[in-house]
């Protein structure tokens, strides 16, 4: 899910016998595409929130630093979308940037409905306002409480890692 430059799908596609990468942009896709490996990946222009039928039925799913850009308002949709695709029992992978990451990029805002931005600098000196969600543990359980089992939450150096199982 949400493979922007395929960073992460490189290292996922030694190890899967099928790979789907989505992003819904065109352009980070075509630089994934490029990455060592992902010759057999198929790379698919998609709405995370909408994922297509066609999809199939998967057996798992990955997200690497794409759950803290979701708005809170809009986590039950984007699961209810993810979890859609994937078969019972199918393992489910989210990984992203912990509160470590304010030591460079402070919250700049909060919103009315709790979601925190970032401003974030770019190198050619244009300034960009960003959606940066931190879930704690007890968000993330509370949320994926009625669809998700074998639930494991941990606390990385710099990252969050949660795990489960579709039910």
């Amino acid at each position: 899910m949400a493979c922007g430059t395929g960073y992460w799908t490189q290292h996922l596609a030694k190890t899967a016998a099928r790979l789907v990468a989505t992003d819904g942009t065109a352009e980070p896709l075509a630089f994934a595409r490029l990455r060592p490996g992902t010759g057999e990946v198929t790379f698919l222009q998609a709405d995370a929130y909408a994922l297509p039928a066609g999809l199939g039925e998967l057996g798992a799913a990955f997200a690497g630093l794409w759950f803290s850009h979701v708005p809170i308002a809009a986590q039950a949709a984007f699961l209810a979308s993810l979890h859609a695709r994937l078969r019972a029992g199918a393992r489910v992978i989210l990984i992203d940037n912990n509160e470590a990451q304010l030591r460079d990029f402070p919250i700049t805002e909060t919103d009315a409905d709790g979601n925190t931005w970032q401003q974030r600098a770019l190198p050619d000196g244009s300034s960009h306002r960003v959606l940066k969600n931190f879930p704690t543990e007890a968000a993330m359980r509370a949320l994926l409480a009625p669809m998700a089992r074998s639930f494991h939450f941990q606390q990385l150096g710099n990252f969050w890692l949660c795990e489960y199982e579709l039910a």
